[in-house]
């Protein structure tokens, strides 16, 4: 059932006395976390902070009614469709959205995920109405289906967070690379901020006079390029220049006993520290504990380094992914082939030799939020709200 914030079916087409400037269609932001949740709701604190006063309507499919929504209010509305059907929750939303812009004719849509593209152009493009498909990573690196791929072409725009996901988009899709913008992700600096590593923590993971190592990433057996498996490969080439060397994995995941039985089997199973789920906001105590954040990974972004740099912590990435976007192209960390234990091995014993200036958490935490802080995302994200220049609907 379609719900407002107050649980009631809404009247759409008398809920805005004032025009509708924005569409907002997306799968779900509060049902789970992950990294595209945290992005939609960067753009969402963004709209609310901008002097212009934007309105926008939030279509979801996957969520049902969140009563602690803290982006929900007179000028950012939400509508909730999640159901027990997969089938009828799209039907409802597509009905829902289609009475919306009718009603509203906003002036652009912008469609969350390349599964709801197909749909949004089915109910935009006769109507005139422009629309932006926002992307992220691996869902969009491969050859899509026909119709994703006609979706994306006439589109307005594309948005995606890094050059590599927007190179790996357009070679598998055979899309102009100039109708894909950049949006970066963010990170909230008032939010991550450096600090002691907390003595109960230390003692909770047994860390004491340890040097660390930290990963926060899915262990699920198809996340493997996360490369946790590379780090603990690592840790006994690391252990023997830092013998007090420890390896605190946070994240959780079907792949976990593998990893496990790979330390033990390696004899380092006592320097692997498995510390299961941590919940968002007691993540930045963790960061803290972090000598070094090791990922030598396939991201199309990866906030978790702008988490951690921001946290004065110095990090390695994969060198053939999104990260050279918050690593800078290597200017603020380490960036190794994402499959070679030695490479990462080689790079955590400089960084925790700590004489390389990518090793200064001050440094580290001011060259990211000048990047990446939110100020530089709310200007990117005003930038493409104010120049949308539509695709001709002759072309499409």
């Amino acid at each position: 059932m379609l719900m407002n914030n107050m649980g009631e079916k809404p009247n759409l087409g008398s809920k805005f006395k004032k025009k509708v400037d924005n569409f907002f269609v997306f799968l779900e932001i509060f049902e789970c976390e992950g990294g595209i949740q945290s992005y939609i709701k960067d753009i969402f604190r963004a709209y609310l902070s901008f002097t212009e006063a934007y309105h926008g309507q939030v279509f979801l499919l996957r969520d049902s009614f969140c009563c602690s929504n803290p982006y929900q209010c007179e000028r950012l509305q939400f509508h909730y469709f999640k159901s027990h059907s997969p089938q009828i929750g799209r039907v409802k939303i597509t009905a829902a959205l289609l009475k919306s812009l009718l009603q509203q004719h906003p002036q652009h849509v912008f469609c969350g995920h390349i599964k709801l593209a197909v749909l949004v152009q089915t109910l935009c493009q006769p109507l005139g109405i422009p629309y932006t498909v926002l992307t992220y990573g691996k869902e969009v690196w491969e050859v899509l289906p026909p119709q994703q791929q006609r979706a994306l072409a006439c589109a307005a725009k594309i948005l995606t967070i890094s050059r590599y996901s927007r190179d790996r988009l357009c070679a598998a899709n055979n899309i102009e690379p100039n109708k894909v913008h950049l949006l970066p992700c963010a990170i909230d600096e008032n939010k991550f901020t450096p600090g002691i590593k907390q003595p109960e923590l230390i003692d909770k993971y047994d860390l004491a006079g340890a040097k660390i190592l930290m990963t926060v990433a899915r262990l699920w057996s198809g996340d493997i390029y996360k490369g946790v498996d590379v780090t603990i490969r690592a840790l006994p080439q690391i252990s023997q220049a830092f013998p007090e060397v420890k390896y605190l994995v946070i994240g959780r995941g079907d792949d976990q006993p593998r990893l496990a039985q790979l330390a033990k089997d390696l004899g380092v199973a006592e320097r692997v520290i498995f510390a299961g789920f941590i919940p968002t906001e007691e993540l930045i105590t963790h960061y803290r504990l972090a000598d070094a954040y090791v990922m030598p990974s396939q991201e199309g972004f990866g906030i978790v380094y702008l988490e951690a740099m921001a946290c004065g912590v110095p990090v390695l990435a994969g060198d053939a992914d999104g990260s050279s976007e918050p690593l800078q192209d290597g200017k603020l960390g380490w960036r190794v082939p994402h499959r070679d234990p030695d490479a990462v091995a080689k790079a955590c014993i400089e960084i925790l030799k700590g004489h390389d200036q990518r090793c200064d958490g001050q440094w580290l935490r001011e060259e990211a939020i000048a990047c990446f802080g939110m100020n530089a995302f709310q200007e990117r994200l005003r930038q493409e709200l104010l120049f949308v220049e539509p695709t001709p609907l002759s072309s499409c």
